[in-house]
Parts: structure tokens; C-alpha cells; sequence
């Protein structure tokens, strides 16, 4: 396939690295003026656990190809689009016009219905996913990984080809595939743990900070227990990850991620230090939504005031 990748951004440049050493061809589409700034090349030290679950640690100079300007006419077989949700309606302005006869694979966070976010796209050629890996850019190197499982989704009762062709691409290059049957619900799951852990953000100053502070791990348990109503009262079906943490008691939630999830030297520690995510989107997005339905989200209203202005 040839694969244009929509910035070069954490989850899009490592995932375009495995998709190039799978064999396909694979470039970049950047803002104006960025190529300059990014250079020609990224500094790779990923953490690869396709293979097993110790995984290892890829260093690379890796050369990419760059382009500002995207055609109509032009000849890419899929578009790969991992953006933050706010940034969503601007790309899919652009790109709507553009988009010629490519499968676009939005591998993005969705608070809005998915559905609607990227409508003037033509629906047939829309497919649904996410990644499983994370990280930051510290200068020109990218301090990142993923795991083996990507999930995917679609609204329709079954799979389309293109979706079947996508599933096949990332299984091909090492990926094992994990279908979420409410591809919906998924991501506002995702998206209200995301402020429950951006909450504590706001309050501490990095992720890193969060994740070394036994106290602010259990705040995210906190967090998200405001946060559950919302996503009930909003239709979304609960997951398993939701369910457990928004009713084990704070601090026991508080151990697990101390302990378990970002223990010092797991992978899930390493790319959390390094993500350097500008914070507080999501966080408004839930008490905009919270006061929508009348549901009272005190700790969040804590740190309203935190919030970078847009």
C-alpha cells in the first residue's frame, strides 16, 4: 500500500515506522512550514512488543518523506488521520475535498459521535480504529512504543472490505487485531479516563508527575467516579476497564496504577514520563457535558480555572 500519514505526530510516525518495515511505502503530510522545522529525518528509541511481552528497544535514525501540500489527484491507498480530538473538524475540512478514492483510518480519540465528526468524508471509505502505544518528542527524537493489539470498530453489522483490508495490513505487520463491537462507547470510555487522568495533570504540572505521585493516581480513581454518570447519562456503555476502576475505592485504584500499570520501569511508566500533551480539552468537554445533564462533577470544577485558553 502507499499510506500517507496525516502529521508526524507520536502515534502517527511509529506506527508509520512498522507499516514501512512491513513493506509498504509510506510518507508524510505536515502543516506549512513544518517540513523545515521537523527535518528529514526522526530519532527513533521505541519500545516494540509485537513479538513478546519483554518487547525491545528500537534505536533508528530513521529517514521519512515530508509533503505540504496534499492533491486531489493524488495516488495513496489509505490516509492515516491520529489527531486530538479537537483538531478533528479542521482536518476533516481539508481533507473532505481531497480525499480522491483513498480508505481514510481515523485512529483518533472521539468525544463528539464519530459518525457525525467526520461526515463530509463519504462513509464507505471511513474506517474506525485505535492505537495501543503512546509516547512524546524530546527535540527531534521520539520516545515512544506500542504493544501488540490495535483495537478497531465499525457501525455497520459487518466489517467492509476496506475495513477487512486495514485489519489485514496491521496483522500483516505484526499486529494482533481486537475488534470492539461498540466502537462508540469505546472511545468515550477512553476519552473519560483521558480527563480523569488530564484532571490531575492540570493539578501537578506533567504526566510525569502524576504517575510518580501515589496521591494523584488515586485522584484519577476519583476522577473518573464523577466521570461515570456522564457517560451513562450521555448512552455509552460501560467497559470493563471503566467498570472495575470507577468501583474499586480510590486508593485501590491508586495501588494498581502505582504498582501494576506504571510501575517505574514498565513500558507504560516510559511513554506517560515522555508525553508531553497539551491538557484540558477533555476536562472541558466532560463539565460542558456534565452540566447538559445536571450531574454535579466537583472535582473537575476544581480545576476549570487551569485550563489553557485555546
Amino acid at each position: 500500500m502507499k499510506i500517507l500519514i496525516w502529521g508526524r505526530g507520536v502515534i502517527g510516525t511509529q506506527y508509520a515506522w512498522a507499516l514501512e518495515n512491513a513493506g509498504h511505502t509510506v510518507e508524510f503530510y505536515v502543516r506549512e512550514g513544518r517540513k523545515a522545522q521537523y527535518g528529514s529525518y526522526v530519532n527513533l528509541e521505541l519500545w516494540d512488543k509485537r513479538k513478546s511481552k519483554k518487547g525491545r528497544i528500537v534505536k533508528e535514525k530513521w529517514d521519512i518523506v515530508m509533503h505540504e501540500e496534499l492533491k486531489g489527484n493524488h495516488d495513496y491507498d489509505l490516509i492515516f488521520i491520529s489527531v486530538n480530538p479537537q483538531q478533528i473538524s479542521s482536518v476533516v475540512k481539508y481533507l473532505a475535498p481531497r480525499v480522491g478514492n483513498a480508505t481514510v483510518l481515523f485512529f483518533s480519540n472521539f468525544w463528539q459521535d464519530p459518525q457525525l465528526a467526520v461526515s463530509p468524508i463519504p462513509r464507505n471509505q471511513i474506517v474506525y480504529g485505535f492505537p495501543g502505544g503512546g509516547g512524546g518528542f524530546e527535540g527531534n527524537t521520539l520516545y515512544g512504543g506500542f504493544y501488540k493489539t490495535v483495537q478497531f470498530g465499525t457501525f455497520e453489522s459487518q466489517p467492509a472490505k476496506r475495513d477487512l483490508e486495514v485489519r489485514k495490513l496491521f496483522a500483516q505487520a505484526g499486529f494482533k487485531i481486537k475488534v470492539e463491537k461498540d466502537i462508540k462507547s469505546w472511545l468515550w470510555n477512553h476519552f473519560a479516563f483521558n480527563a480523569a487522568m488530564e484532571a490531575e495533570v492540570l493539578k501537578s504540572g506533567s504526566f510525569k508527575k502524576v504517575i510518580s505521585s501515589r496521591e494523584a493516581l488515586d485522584g484519577v480513581g476519583r476522577n473518573l467516579k464523577e466521570i461515570t454518570p456522564v457517560l451513562k447519562a450521555r448512552g455509552s456503555k460501560l467497559d470493563p476497564l471503566t467498570i472495575v476502576l470507577s468501583s474499586l475505592p480510590p486508593k485501590a485504584v491508586g495501588f494498581i496504577m502505582t504498582h501494576v500499570v506504571f510501575s517505574p520501569k514498565s513500558m507504560a511508566y516510559t511513554l506517560m514520563a515522555h508525553n508531553h500533551f497539551k491538557v484540558g480539552y477533555a476536562v472541558q468537554e466532560i463539565i460542558t457535558a456534565a452540566k447538559k445533564y445536571g450531574i454535579k462533577v466537583p472535582r473537575l470544577y476544581e480545576v476549570e480555572n487551569l485550563i489553557p485558553k485555546q
